[in-house]
């Protein structure tokens, strides 16, 4: 997936009406300002209520779901290999927002702090604070990008990490 393919992908779902946010990879360096990695896909948390708009685009430009695992997440993937990791959220008043966890009665908590700007290939784009990211990394078995990831985070905004 490249720089490219997410401002594509940004820009079509803006068009569609959708709020999205970058998460995971891209998230991390859209919050580095330069792409640090290469990515296999880009996740997206965006509003629950924009699902239909989010599906419809995406299929509109020949992506078709290859994983639900709803109300957590759902993937889709284009014929070329672009694939969007989605993560719906539910937004309360305060801005803040939950996502379903795989364990029922807990969800993945977004403090309305947490949705940020950052840049990818110069251009500003939503995405997570980096508090959010380190705590999207907690609780499984890191990949080696994942640790690499998490000393960018430190190195660039001083936070602590789980590894």
């Amino acid at each position: 997936m490249t720089a490219d393919d997410v401002l594509a992908l940004l820009a079509l779902l803006r068009r569609a009406g959708a709020d999205v946010w970058v998460e995971g990879g891209w998230g991390i360096d859209a919050l580095l300002g330069e792409q640090t990695r290469e990515h296999q896909d880009v996740d997206l948390a965006y509003r629950r209520e924009d699902e239909a708009a989010v599906v419809a685009a995406l299929a509109a430009d020949g992506f078709a779901e290859t994983e639900d695992q709803r109300p957590v997440r759902h993937v889709m993937t284009a014929p070329d290999g672009r694939a969007a990791d989605l993560h719906p959220l539910a937004f309360a008043a305060d801005g803040s927002a939950w996502q379903e966890s795989f364990e029922p009665g807990r969800p993945f908590p977004y403090p309305a702090d947490c949705f940020v700007e950052g840049t990818i290939a110069g251009t500003a784009v939503p995405c997570l604070s980096a508090a959010q990211q380190v705590f999207f990394h907690t609780g499984y078995e890191p990949r080696p990008h994942d640790v690499a990831d998490m000393e960018r985070l430190r190195r660039a905004f001083g936070v602590r990490t789980p590894y």
